[in-house]
Parts: C-alpha cells; sequence; structure tokens
C-alpha cells in the first residue's frame, strides 16, 4: 500500500552520511550563484571583506554544528532539533511540561528555513539556466535579462524531477551526490589554480584581458553612446540634480559602451587615442592594474571597493560592518552540515556516525573548499573585472571563467567552452543541493505529521520507495512558487541595460531600466528569509543544547555551554544587525531585511494562531501536566 506507516530502515553509514550534507553545503554551485550577491548588497565598500564575511559565518556554523553533534549522540531519529527539543525538555524534572511548546517552536522555525530554502535553489538554478540560454542562443535571448516565461517554466520542471528523484528514496538520493561532489569539487580546485595562476602570470602594467560585450580581449576597445530602445544617446545623469550634464564646452556628456562590429560582432580595437582601427594587432594593449583604482569614488563621491591590491588585503576584516553584512549572506552557503541530524533512521549507527558527519561536512566543503575558492575569486579581481563588474552581472564567477580560459587556452572559443563546462557542473551540484535540502525538509515535516503537529498525512511513508512521499511532493509545489518569486525581480537595485530582445520570451515580466534600480531585489529578500530562518533554528538548537544536557551524565561546560552561547550570540548578532545596518551602512538597502524580517514576524504570528486553534480542536495540552501527555517521535 502507497500510505502504509512503516519505520525507515538504515541504509547509510558515515560516507552515506557525510555525502549527503556535502550536497547541500555544494561550494562549486555556491560560488557561482552568490558572488553577485556578495559583491552588490552592502557597496559601495562591503565586497572588500568577502572572505573574512565567510570566515566569521563559518566560526558561528562550526559552534551551531558542535551543538548539533553533541545532540545527535543522544537523541537519534528522523526530526533533527525538532526532536531535540523535546527530548532535552521531557529529559528535566521540571522543565518537561514546555515540551510540546519547544518542539512546536523549533519544527516552525525549520519551516521556515527548509520550506524557503529549496525553493532559493530552484530560483539560482533557473537564473543560472537563464543565462546559459543566451550562451548557446544569444540571438533569442538576452545576455543582459533572463527570459521570465523560460525561468517560470524551468522553476516548475526543475522542481518537479528533483521531487521524484527523493521520492524514489534516500538511497538513490545518496549515489546522485556522491558523483556530484567529486565533480563540483574537481572543478572547484580546478578554477582556483587558474585564477590565482593568472594574476600571479599578469603583474602590475602587464598585457592582460578584460571582457568587451563578454568577449575576452586583450586589447582597448573603441567606445560609441549608449542608446535607449528609441535610438537616442543616453546621457550621463547628475547624481544631485538628477540633470544631464555637460563638459566644460556646454555640450552634453553621454553614458558610452563599447563599439561591437556589425558584421562580425566582435569588440572594436581602439588606439592609444581612443581612434577605432581595423586590426586588433595596431589597437593599444589592455593594462593589468592591481593598485591605482582599488578604490575610487562612486557618482555620490563614497568611497567605491573595485579589487584587491594584495593578497593579505583579500583575507582582511576591512570592518566589523561589512563583515556581518557578507556573514548574513554567507550563511546560506554553509548551511546543510545539519541536514543529517534529520536522517537518523536511515543511518546504520546513528549515534555514532552522525555527529561525525556534521563536522565532517562543514570542515570538507566549508573551512576547505569555499576559503580556497573565495579567495581565488577574490584575488584574481582588477581594473578588467572589478567588484562592481561582478555585481552587475547574472554569472560574475561564469565571466571570472572566460577571462582565465581564454588566457590559459589561447582563444574566447576556448575560454567559453571552459565556462560552460563548469557551469555544467554548477548545475550538476545544484540538483544535488536542491535534492539535500528538498529531503529534509520533507523529513522534518514527516517528524511533525507522524506527531501530529501538522496535518497527519505528511507522517505517511511511500510502501515500496521508504520516502515521505506526501511531505516531498507538497514541497515541490511550494518551491516551484518560491522559486519563481525569486527570479521576479532579481535584477532589482542594479541599472540594467535597455532590453536588446523584444520576442515571445519576454513578452511580459520586464520593467524599465530605471524602475529595476528602485524595485527590491527579490532574489536577495527570498535568500534573507531562508537565512532569517536559519539564524532562528541555529540559535534555537544552540540554546537545546545547554537544556539538554544541563542534568546529563555527560555535560561538559565548554561543549554545552561556553560554545552553545557563542554560537547563539553570534547568529542573534546578526540578526540584530540587519535591522540597524541599513541605516549606518552606505549602500545598504533597507528593503530587502525588512521585507524578510516582515516575512519571518507573519510566519510566527500564524503559527502561534495555528498551534493554539490545533491543539483545542484536538484536546491537547499546550502546557504539559505530565510527561505522558506528550505524544514522542521514535
Amino acid at each position: 500500500m502507497a500510505n502504509e506507516q512503516k519505520p525507515t530502515r538504515g541504509t547509510l553509514g558515515l560516507t552515506g552520511l557525510t555525502i549527503n550534507a556535502m550536497a547541500l553545503i555544494a561550494p562549486g554551485a555556491f560560488l557561482w550563484l552568490t558572488y553577485q550577491m556578495q559583491s552588490l548588497y552592502g557597496a559601495p565598500m562591503a565586497g572588500c571583506a568577502i572572505w573574512f564575511g565567510i570566515l566569521f559565518a563559518l566560526l558561528l556554523c562550526f559552534a551551531t554544528a558542535i551543538s548539533y553533534a553533541e545532540l545527535a549522540k543522544i537523541y537519534p531519529g528522523p526530526g533533527s532539533s525538532y526532536l531535540y527539543a523535546e527530548q532535552a525538555f521531557l529529559s528535566k524534572t521540571h522543565a518537561y511540561k514546555f515540551a510540546r511548546v519547544a518542539k512546536f517552536i523549533t519544527g516552525w522555525a525549520s519551516h521556515l528555513y527548509y520550506w524557503v530554502y529549496p525553493g532559493v535553489m530552484v530560483g539560482v538554478t533557473a537564473i543560472l539556466g537563464g543565462f546559459l540560454m543566451n550562451q548557446f542562443w544569444p540571438d533569442t535571448f538576452s545576455g543582459t535579462y533572463n527570459s521570465p516565461l523560460f525561468m517560470i517554466l524551468f522553476c516548475t520542471v526543475f522542481a518537479l524531477g528533483v521531487a521524484y528523484i527523493a521520492y524514489r528514496g534516500v538511497n538513490g538520493t545518496t549515489a546522485v551526490n556522491m558523483v556530484i561532489n567529486i565533480v563540483q569539487i574537481s572543478a572547484l580546485l580546478v578554477f582556483s589554480v587558474i585564477a590565482i595562476g593568472y594574476r600571479a602570470q599578469h603583474p602590475q602594467g602587464s598585457t592582460g584581458y578584460h571582457l568587451s560585450n563578454g568577449i575576452a580581449v586583450n586589447y582597448q576597445v573603441a567606445q560609441v553612446p549608449q542608446k535607449d530602445e528609441k535610438g537616442n544617446p543616453l546621457p550621463v545623469m547628475d547624481a544631485t540634480t538628477n540633470k544631464p550634464t555637460v563638459d566644460k564646452d556646454g555640450k552634453p556628456v553621454y553614458q558610452m559602451q563599447d563599439a561591437t562590429d556589425d558584421k562580425t560582432g566582435q569588440p572594436v580595437p581602439a588606439d592609444k587615442d581612443g581612434k577605432p582601427v581595423s586590426d586588433p594587432k595596431l589597437a593599444a594593449p589592455f593594462t593589468v592594474d592591481y593598485s591605482d583604482g582599488a578604490i575610487t569614488k562612486d557618482d555620490k563621491g563614497n568611497p567605491l571597493f573595485n579589487y584587491h591590491t594584495t593578497a593579505s588585503s583579500v583575507v582582511a576584516p576591512h570592518g566589523f560592518n561589512f563583515i556581518f553584512i557578507q556573514a548574513a549572506i554567507a550563511i546560506l552557503i554553509l548551511v546543510g552540515f545539519e541536514s543529517v541530524t534529520a536522517m537518523g533512521e536511515e543511518a546504520k549507527h546513528p549515534t555514532k556516525d552522525i555527529p561525525r558527519a556534521v563536522l565532517l561536512s562543514l570542515v570538507i566543503q566549508g573551512a576547505v573548499c569555499y576559503l580556497i575558492e573565495y579567495f581565488a575569486a577574490s584575488y584574481f579581481l582588477h581594473n578588467g573585472y572589478t567588484l562592481p563588474m561582478a555585481g552587475a552581472s547574472g554569472a560574475p564567477i561564469g565571466d571570472m571563467m572566460v577571462i582565465t580560459g581564454t588566457w590559459l587556452f589561447g582563444s574566447y572559443a576556448a575560454g567559453k567552452a571552459f565556462m560552460l563546462v563548469q557551469a555544467f557542473t554548477v548545475f550538476l551540484a545544484l540538483i544535488g543541493t536542491t535534492l539535500s535540502c528538498l529531503n529534509t525538509g520533507a523529513r522534518v515535516t514527516y517528524a511533525m505529521g507522524r506527531d501530529e503537529e501538522v496535518p497527519s498525512h505528511f507522517g505517511l511513508l511511500h510502501g515500496k520507495h521508504m520516502s515521505p512521499h506526501k511531505a516531498i511532493w507538497t514541497l515541490a509545489v511550494i518551491s516551484i512558487i518560491i522559486g519563481i518569486i525569486t527570479v521576479t525581480v532579481y535584477l532589482g537595485g542594479t541599472t540594467p541595460a535597455a532590453l536588446d530582445k523584444h520576442n515571445f520570451w519576454y513578452s511580459f515580466g520586464i520593467f524599465d531600466p530605471a524602475t529595476y534600480a528602485k524595485l527590491p531585489n527579490t532574489l536577495l529578500i527570498v535568500t534573507l528569509i531562508s537565512n532569517f530562518g536559519t539564524f532562528l533554528l541555529y540559535m534555537i538548537t544552540c540554546y537545546i543544547a545547554m537544556v539538554a544536557f544541563k542534568e546529563h551524565h555527560t555535560f561538559h561546560g565548554i561543549k554545552h555551554v561556553v560554545i552553545p552561547v557563542l554560537g547563539l550570540l553570534a547568529n542573534l548578532v546578526i540578526m540584530l544587525f540587519y535591522l540597524v545596518g541599513p541605516f549606518t551602512v552606505s549602500g545598504m538597502s533597507w528593503k530587502e531585511p525588512y521585507i524578510a524580517l516582515g516575512v519571518c514576524g507573519a510566519w510566527g504570528i500564524y503559527g502561534a494562531i495555528y498551534f493554539m486553534k490545533s491543539s483545542k480542536a484536538k484536546g491537547r495540552e499546550v502546557i504539559l501536566t505530565n510527561k505522558s501527555a506528550a505524544k514522542v517521535v521514535i
């Protein structure tokens, strides 16, 4: 029977558990996906602290991971923090009365993370897909705007496809994740070595490469006025008066862009005076700079970070505000280590292997892979590809791969092929990441369904595949909706060029460039909702660890008090920073964090109302009078 409720059978060892957690962390995918957000948000200066922000977020995650690992030793089961909350309170002499409240709050906060995160992955994969459509069919798809119609269709098909893999059962999932991890980590190391090698081989003042309309060239390119949709030149607007600027002779100053040959589509070379020439060999070389333009001024006179002058600058903190901005985004790329704690019923030796898998996954992919790859990407930056350029790009890592590939392999065609191969590994990694987070989210919902804290049909397992199929398919539909919201205004907060394609694929969902500059970025909003849910869950878990071991015979002051307190405070500080940061840090928008916090608040209010009504309807105690009143998930 498809709806038969049976216990799962343990099949995963340490390797399988670690692989599943590593698939969710997916460093190869997230470098590609989040570098644009990290470059853009908090501009003009916060991007200088990307590497150190990741390090800070990593330390925060280690504090939380230790709490998860310790709890997994004494509370193996399918519900992760949800299970831990109830068991921790029930084990206490007096605090047991709050066990049901504690587990529901934990489970509800978990859903803010586990139900939104898969949707984020669906959305960012759709953005990657839109970028690749331009690479394969540039005459149909714009290089600046992804097709809204394509991304909506992609969100639907991708979410349902990944849900089907999850529905088939966890063993198939682990096999897929194993292959994906090997491929993406190998590709990551290749890119990191090449990016560092590029900078080492291109010292200050040497001839290097830059992008002109997506093509990597090592010569100067002629400039022409940028035009609007009607063919009129676009003036440079004065930031204070909002009027067109003029030069010393009273003539209008126009926005300029690289000239392209109408016949070949190649950038038009220019000599040292900027005049077009027919032969690239006669053009002035493009000279690499790492110092003179590292920090400039934006149109409002604020300092603008462009690139790092030295390797030590890459790993320097640069400022607490910048660290917090980057850490709040970086949490998205590090979460996942705790996912294996929801797989207690699939583990052969849960009390032994799950704690190890939690820490191993974070060490391998967080402490090793991320710190290497983000150093390589940030160290690569120079005047040919600056951080503001990365913030304005739909795929900054793809741009870097085109440049480094062109240099290493000798032609733009080879550089583009190198990028496409790397993009394919990112796509594979995203399948594994989405699969892993969907599995984790479904199993938390399954645990609450078995416990009848949410509708009981979520607590059913498929009779053949032993997967929580009801929860999986529900989460697939939610992921489609959240994915579509994610891509709706993913260019919000930027000022892209006017749309250059007018066809069926762009028949709706495109705004005027000036409108994009005013709209909040939906990709960042949904990311922050997921991240704020993560912060809440991690804070709760750190507190649960302190409660669980307070009267336990294995109590250790450092592991069960000091580390959880540090983890709780670090999570809390970053969340609170997003309340005050927009008013104290130049370039930090208030729209995205406040909208995200509003959604989190609404979710909490709805949860409280649902909990009280559900308890009353089922005749269940909110505050327990005895331990037997609790319905424990085994």
